[in-house]
């Protein structure tokens, strides 16, 4: 007897379905093979729903596959499966149940979805665990569907009750199904881990399945412990996941592990264990396959960036086998330059001098620049790796000659006049040369150091007759060359610097190659004194790793670790599309840091006094204070001491108040630029031939060899100049009868702040003391949701509104920001009295910065006391309250000082003439309701008169 009959039907394409179920069985698996092959049986739709009511388990599980499938296409006929999944939802076999409303899940149909609600809430419910893991994730396939519909039945409550399941993998399939959701909606925080659940994973850790743990260990990444004890109490309770056969598991164990460390102090005994346990499992991650090692090696070159101690003393592990293909060679080569250092340095030139005889020629070259990179960052091996190198370039062999040259220039730059003795082996090998990169890098040597090679001129004379076939990059590195010959040795080689910019700038298309002509020779011809300081000028010496991975990008990296991005070093925005739901993580603030990572709730730190500060100091120090207020011009003698007695204390940045900050330390300096040591004359009109020094920056751009910008001297805004700034000798942007406003000075660089820069300034504009900020992102990611909070201040300083960044910065844009401030903050005693700290948040840290405002800001339009208060009032000042000093170089007569310090609300009561002295009798008061008279005498005709005050401060309120 044959199949055949099992096939007979009454009409094409149907099924007769009267046959027994070892028949049913048997066409299902028919259709589901078609369904693998692509071909199409959706006309057999109805006969296949048809066996849906049948008691077989696996008969049913044929026909859910092929409803899952093809219900898309047949949305109306899908209904009819409705009464059948909602019967099997109540049916005795928990196996039957699970699979009703795993199927109802994965049928992507509307009008099957709002009848899958009442059976899933029965089945998040269900006595079976199996059930319960089932339906948990069949919420989060729901929630992709209709996510509002979720919300309203209230699903996502119960699956925040699964996580007290007492079925781990139950709770496993919840913490999946919760991540899940919140990944696509980050605002919703539904996963509001706390210590209580964070605890119930740690227990549920232990038993579920090795997914189950990958689960649970990445939704563990992303909480924050309150502290260090708690942050080492789930190193311990993760630590032994370190040791589970899959290599996921392993590498989110891990992943947890160094995130967490961030909390723990290096000089705690359990930190070092933790460092000896996290080296073994992943060495022995490199005992798997090779696509398996791979994955582990980039993980681990994202470890040994973060701590190298790791796997300091493992440096054998990443030796190159004969057998390791080549994406595996290259990345165990990256490691081993990462862990060199001076113990082992023998150990790895040794392996890298091997290394450089394969037969790889990739590989090889890799290996050579692998050896300058150990002479750069190991300082006691350079002169090991220059012999290396040499022994190498006696090898002959083309490629490795090459990368050889190549990697002595960058050693040339790292370690200056030591090891030059080595440039005439170099140039026995010039014939050989015919790559760019190394020919150009052989120019660099030759003209940098031409001084001591007596045939220089010829050796580029040489490279010049084909000037027109070489790169771009060799040309332009010829041309620097030859103009540093000739400022070395100008009456030998004046016919060679004329030839050399002549097919720079009129025989060559290249507008780079060009502008650089232009600029050499507008400097030779106007003034070679000049030219001398701008190109043979001091070069900053090379850093020993150029490589890494920017410090933002790597914490990002970090808490990515054993995933793709993890893999491809680049964060999941820069590759998942329409990522609106991916997170930019970061590791949490080090232990001792000053990074809060408390929430506002938590106690202050130790250290920190928690009683509330006076509304106002004790008049007698607040007097005092004043008084000592430094009014004199900043000096440049260093800056001053840290204030004492700030700790950095809990705190969030909008949650609970700036208690104290850390301190840091404020420059007294202005910023400079750099000045040639010559007097430059103005630059001319733009011609070839008529050129000068003073164009460098010119027509042609930021041309090549101009002066980089000034950096801070310190990292924080220079001490304002007191009255000297008020009558604009600081040079302000001050106006005729208006408030003295400083100019704008770099409060927080962007090297302290990872690529945020804020420079700023403060002015009183209508009775209103506002901050006036400009925030530039000098990083490569865009910078959102900004934030700003100050600490308790002298005056009670605070924000009148939010800062306002209405649009994301974007990187190497700038944005003008002011914020209104008003003084009815927090009150505390700050030393100086006008310093200020703040902290500013967005999406990639919070930072934190100090500045100093002017106190003139604080004066009050309604501080002009009358005549006869006035009097009185300076009679009853005690002498202690008096100060003086002398303001020197100021060009005002005694009116024009009147009119200009009355811009500023200090306003002159009387004048007098004494002596041809005018003494000018002022008054002025402060926000907090206190009074400053003062007394200022000015010596007419003596255009550089001293002028001497006398200040008195008054503790009441005076009308």
């Amino acid at each position: 007897m044959t199949d055949s009959k099992y096939f007979t039907t009454t009409k094409k394409g149907l099924i007769n379905t009267t046959h027994l179920n070892d028949a049913q069985k048997l066409i299902i698996h028919f259709v589901t093979n078609d369904i693998s092959s692509c071909a199409s049986c959706s006309a057999l739709f109805p006969d296949v729903v048809n066996c849906m009511q049948t008691d077989n388990l696996e008969l049913k599980k044929l026909v859910y596959l092929y409803l899952m499938n093809y219900a898309k296409s047949q949305p109306d006929m899908a209904i009819m499966a409705v009464n059948t999944f909602v019967k099997d939802c109540e049916d005795p076999n928990p196996l039957i149940r699970a699979l009703a409303v795993r199927t109802m899940g994965c049928i992507r149909v509307d009008k099957i979805t709002e009848y899958l609600c009442e059976p899933l809430r029965k089945c998040l419910k269900d006595e079976d665990p199996y059930v319960r893991k089932t339906a948990a994730v069949c919420v989060a396939k729901l929630h992709d569907i209709n996510a509002q519909l979720v919300e309203d039945q209230g699903f996502l409550d119960t699956l925040k009750d699964l996580i007290s399941d007492s079925n781990p993998m139950v709770v496993a399939n919840a913490v999946a199904a919760l991540s899940e959701i919140a990944e696509s909606h980050p605002n919703s925080n539904l996963l509001d881990l706390n210590p209580q659940t964070i605890n119930k994973l740690l227990t549920a850790l232990n038993e579920c399945t090795e997914w189950g743990q990958i689960f649970i260990l990445d939704c563990l990444a992303n909480y924050t412990p309150r502290d260090d004890r708690e942050s080492q109490s789930i190193c311990e309770r993760v630590t032994p996941r370190l040791s589970h056969a899959n290599s996921a598991v392993v590498l989110s164990a891990v992943k947890v592990l160094m995130k967490f460390m961030e909390m723990l102090p290096k000089d705690l005994d359990y930190y070092g264990t933790l460092l000896k346990k996290l080296a073994p499992p992943l060495v022995t991650l490199l005992s798997a396959e090779p696509e398996l090692q791979y994955v582990a090696l980039r993980n681990i070159n994202l470890i040994v960036q973060r701590r190298p101690e790791i796997l300091k003393h493992e440096m054998k592990v990443f030796f190159v086998k004969y057998n390791d293909p080549i994406y595996v060679k290259l990345e165990k080569l990256d490691i081993m330059i990462r862990l060199a250092s001076q113990a082992n340095i023998a150990q790895v030139l040794a392996e890298l001098k091997e290394y450089a005889t394969e037969v790889d020629v990739d590989f090889v070259r890799k290996a050579v620049r692998a050896i300058g990179r150990c002479a750069i960052k190991v300082e006691q091996s350079a002169e090991r790796c220059v012999s290396t190198l040499l022994d190498l370039i006696q090898t002959k062999v083309n490629y490795v000659v090459q990368e050889a040259i190549v990697v002595i220039k960058d050693i040339f730059r790292k370690y200056p006049n030591k090891y030059e003795s080595v440039i005439a082996t170099l140039c026995e090998n010039l014939d050989s040369l015919d790559e760019p990169e190394a020919r150009a890098a052989m120019i660099w040597i030759v003209g940098e150091y031409a001084e001591r090679i007596d045939n220089a001129d010829e050796l580029l004379e040489s490279f010049l007759e084909g000037f027109h076939d070489e790169s771009t990059q060799v040309q332009l590195q010829l041309l620097t060359a030859i103009v540093k010959l000739f400022l070395k040795k100008p009456t030998e080689t004046q016919e060679l610097v004329q030839q050399v910019l002549s097919l720079a700038t009129q025989d060559s298309d290249n507008p780079d190659l060009r502008d650089r002509g232009y600029i050499y020779w507008r400097l030779l011809s106007t003034d070679p004194v000049a030219a001398k300081e701008v190109v043979l000028a001091e070069k900053p010496l090379i850093s020993e790793e150029t490589d890494l991975i920017e410090p933002t990008l790597l914490e990002e990296l970090i808490c990515h670790i054993g995933t793709l991005a993890s893999v491809y070093h680049k964060p999941p925005s820069a590759f998942v599309e329409g990522s609106r739901g991916v997170q930019h993580k970061r590791l949490p603030g080090s232990a001792g840091s000053g990074e809060s990572v408390e929430s506002p709730d938590v106690a202050s730190a130790p250290g920190v006094s928690e009683a509330p500060p006076a509304v106002i100091p004790s008049q007698g120090d607040l007097l005092g204070d004043l008084l000592n207020l430094d009014l004199t011009p900043p000096t440049t003698t260093g800056p001053p001491p840290p204030s004492s007695g700030m700790q950095m204390g809990a705190m969030d940045l909008l949650g609970g108040g700036l208690d104290s900050l850390p301190p840091i330390p404020l420059r007294t300096d202005t910023p400079q630029s750099p000045q040639l040591s010559h007097q430059s004359p103005s630059p001319p009109d733009y011609s070839p031939t008529e050129v000068g020094p003073g164009d460098l920056t010119g027509p042609m751009g930021g041309g090549f060899g101009a002066a980089p910008a000034a950096m801070p001297a310190s990292f924080t805004a220079p001490v304002s100049g007191g009255l000297d700034d008020l009558f604009d000798l600081g040079g302000g942007v001050g106006m005729p009868m208006g408030a003295y406003s400083p100019p704008k000075t770099v409060w927080l660089p962007a090297m302290k702040a990872k690529g945020l820069e804020i420079s700023g300034t403060f002015a009183r504009r209508s009775g209103v003391v506002q901050m006036e900020m400009t925030l530039t992102n000098k990083a490569m990611s865009v910078m959102t949701d900004f934030a700003i909070q100050f600490n308790r201040n002298s005056f009670g300083l605070a924000p009148a509104g939010p800062l306002q960044v209405l649009t994301p910065l974007s990187p190497n844009q700038s944005i003008e920001v002011t914020l209104p401030l008003n003084t009815v903050g927090p009150v505390m005693k700050m030393e100086p009295l006008n310093n200020l700290q703040v902290a500013v948040k967005n999406n990639i840290d919070v930072f934190y910065f100090s500045c100093q405002y002017p106190i003139s800001m604080l004066f009050a339009e309604d501080g002009k006391m009358e005549r006869q208060v006035f009097l009185a009032t300076w009679k009853d000042i005690p002498n202690e309250n008096e100060s003086q000093f002398q303001i020197k170089d100021c060009h005002l007569n005694s009116d024009a000082a009147s009119n200009k310090l009355q811009g500023s609300n200090i306003f002159t009561i009387a004048k007098r003439t004494v002596e041809g002295q005018d003494m000018l009798y002022q008054s002025m008061k402060l926000s907090n309701g206190i009074w400053l008279l003062a007394e200022l005498r000015v010596q007419a005709g003596n255009p550089n008169y001293t002028v001497s005050t006398e200040l008195a401060l008054l503790a009441k309120s005076t009308k």
